[in-house]
């Protein structure tokens, strides 16, 4: 049974807009709450496995790689957000519910990040006036040895959402494989 588009962009709009209000909302809860950057609770969690919060600011993308290059990521993140929207809805990519929900939560960690990397939040520089264009962290693990980078809801969203996409890969190659092997020899 085919799914109307209408259902699926809901669908996509939906889930976009929660993992949007969940990382834009924790974000300003925590900031406002312990002040920032470079602040933290102390450990909630203290052992072999640590957790705090810390509040940080991330002037470039993965574990802090390309610091200084925020605008660059803020115009990666609108050219990735027109790719999706053109993927799933101009392509039709969205008759995958799987994908959909995955370029959902991917779409919307990109807008939490990208309202951070504008400098939307007034979250100021330290010892500066000028706005921060950099993107607001605070989840702090400690695993054993490994300290692990300051992240925020948006990297989570778009981890799982990541994830989803690679697992519809396979899904789909399997599929497909599938299909092939079901012809039969004299119609290949």
């Amino acid at each position: 049974m085919e799914i109307p588009l209408r259902r699926r962009a809901v669908t996509f709009g939906i889930l976009t807009f929660v993992c949007l209000a969940t990382d834009l909302g924790s974000k300003s809860y925590v900031f406002g709450r312990l002040g920032g950057p470079y602040q933290r609770t102390g450990w909630l969690i203290d052992g072999w496995l640590k957790f705090e919060l810390l509040t940080s600011l991330n002037h470039g993308a993965l574990w802090g790689m390309g610091q200084g290059f925020s605008l660059w990521f803020a115009a990666i993140s609108v050219v990735a957000m027109i790719g999706i929207l053109y993927w799933l809805f101009v392509r039709g990519a969205c008759r995958s519910l799987l994908l959909t929900c995955s370029l959902g939560m991917i779409s919307g960690g990109t807008l939490g990040n990208l309202y951070d990397r504008l400098g939307l939040h007034g979250v100021r520089e330290p010892d500066s006036e000028r706005t921060a264009l950099a993107v607001r962290d605070f989840f702090h693990f400690v695993l054993g040895p490994l300290d692990w980078a300051i992240f925020n809801a948006a990297d989570c969203f778009l981890v799982v959402g990541s994830a989803m996409l690679f697992l519809h890969s396979l899904l789909e190659e399997r599929r497909e494989s599938q299909a092939k092997s079901a012809v039969p020899p004299a119609q290949q």
